[in-house]
């Protein structure tokens, strides 16, 4: 009699089946150059991060922002669906003196991710620089307004679509080409 006629399945090879992928709160984790990374969706950006609180990274080193209008990612999952932008958070533990990195993607048709502000104060600054580089806004944020550029400029420079233009420099005690 076969397996398919006892109503069973037959037995799986350890090697045939894959590992689960590690997880850390529900987010895929990966390491580069022996850092762990987490991979988190938009709708459990905020959740991730409040329980990364609880753990003990209390320190927010940063948050920055790339743009990959054609480009490749570098090192994303398989199981992670690239979109334009993606915005990195560096957090540290103290106690514990470890470091995790926390990357979540951006679409370009809508950048908008919950502020960190309330959980991590200092990230005021850090977040008002993307926004103001990238235009990914910070739902929440209590002053998100230009803080690299001029208010009345228009666009944002490190967008890949960004249009190159010349800005003229001037250096102090240097004579001019006028």
């Amino acid at each position: 009699m076969s397996t398919e006629e006892r109503g069973t399945e037959a037995p799986v090879d350890a090697e045939d089946v894959a590992p689960e992928p590690e997880r850390l709160h529900g987010a895929l984790v990966t390491y580069s150059r022996g850092q762990q990374v987490l991979h988190v969706s938009r709708e459990d950006y905020l959740p991730l991060l409040r329980a990364l609180a609880d753990d003990g990274f209390h320190f927010c080193a940063d948050v920055t922002a790339a743009d990959y209008l054609q480009a490749r990612h570098p090192d994303l999952p398989d199981s992670v669906t690239p979109e334009r932008f993606e915005v990195v958070v560096n957090l540290l533990n103290m106690q514990e003196r470890r470091r995790i990195r926390v990357r979540v993607q951006v679409p370009g048709d809508d950048p908008v991710l919950p502020s960190l502000f309330d959980l991590f104060p200092g990230t005021e600054a850090p977040e008002r620089e993307v926004f103001d580089m990238f235009g990914i806004r910070f739902e929440g944020h209590p002053d998100l307004t230009r803080i690299l550029m001029p208010e009345d400029w228009i666009g944002h420079p490190l967008r890949k679509d960004y249009e190159v233009g010349i800005i003229p420099v001037q250096f102090k005690g240097a004579p001019s080409s006028r």
